[in-house]
């Protein structure tokens, strides 16, 4: 081979071993990419995440970068293949990342003083709907096919009673749902319920009191799930353990500053966030394996 042949070939052999070579995760070419599921309205989600993507970013010293893709499905999957280093996953999204990928949790939300809550079905005060048998042969409107209290526990519960809906729906938030129900678009929708406080109810419909005041008086709730815990902040199995101790430092410092504090509340009412393992969710996850949700559908 001739000698500028062979200098030529070995330059590009170089040019590409090192054009291969991914930047260090946490730089501004390989930021650490943190996602939110699109469970609330996306602009109020974005704003949000923002925020928290620039403070974590000052304390821990690393580029993060945020994100709110289309569906928990599209969440789950960019853990699965390493788009998504860290997720604000609710309950079922967890429980499949970690059975698919072994993607762990970190952190659970804590609100009003406890780490678990309940789905609800709600309808119209003025309608007939009283329980969760009226149900029935009505139109019912869910939030996600992967939201734990938006649809997989109301879902198994309607199949455990052999009730079947009339026609079904998926409209991703639960603000979502809500407003669906209130519009008359809709005669029943699933969404979260925690209890209240100070008189106040904190489940679902409190997302739409800014636009209907009015909301508690118009939608009412005619049913309950069981408990269910509540949803957290999930690593991705491959994470570097000095990234994530890190992180885990960094969202440790923000969530007790005045500032996260608000954050936090913006994003998913939260209140507080506490550190667990998967062990906090073993009781969960063997309920989750008795549920055959192909016959959900």
């Amino acid at each position: 081979m001739n000698k500028y042949v062979k200098i030529i070939t070995i330059g590009l052999l170089l040019a590409l071993m090192f054009g291969c070579t991914k930047a260090p995760l946490g730089s501004k070419k390989n930021p650490i990419k943190m996602y939110f599921v699109p469970s609330l309205e996306h602009n109020k989600l974005i704003s949000s995440g923002t925020l928290i993507e620039t403070e974590l970013e000052r304390i821990s010293g690393y580029e993060i970068e945020t994100s709110v893709p289309t569906s928990y499905a599209a969440v789950i999957e960019a853990m699965g293949v390493g788009r998504a280093d860290i997720a604000w996953f609710p309950t079922y999204a967890y429980y499949l990342a970690n059975k698919k990928y072994g993607a762990y949790v970190t952190f659970q939300t804590v609100r009003s003083g406890l780490s678990e809550y309940k789905g609800q079905f709600v309808a119209r005060a003025d309608s007939d709907l009283k329980s969760i048998e009226d149900i029935a042969g009505k139109i019912i409107a869910y939030s996600d096919a992967s939201s734990t209290s938006g649809y997989i526990f109301p879902s198994a519960l309607l199949a455990y009673e052999k009730i079947e809906p009339g026609k079904k729906v998926f409209l991703g938030g639960h603000d979502t749902v809500i407003r669906a129900v209130l519009q008359g678009k809709a005669d029943v929708g699933c969404t979260y319920w925690s209890p209240a406080v100070d008189g106040v109810p904190q489940d679902a419909r409190k997302k739409l009191l800014t636009e209907e005041p009015n909301i508690f008086e118009k939608v009412k709730i005619i049913g309950f799930t069981d408990w269910i815990p509540n949803d957290n902040c999930t690593f991705r199995k491959e994470l570097p353990q000095d990234v994530a101790e890190k992180m885990i430092a960094a969202i440790e410092e923000f969530k007790n500053s005045d500032i996260g504090k608000k954050a936090f509340k913006d994003l998913y009412d939260i209140d507080d966030l506490k550190r667990v393992d998967d062990s906090a969710y073993a009781d969960i996850k063997n309920k989750l394996d008795l549920i055959d949700t192909a016959k959900l559908d």
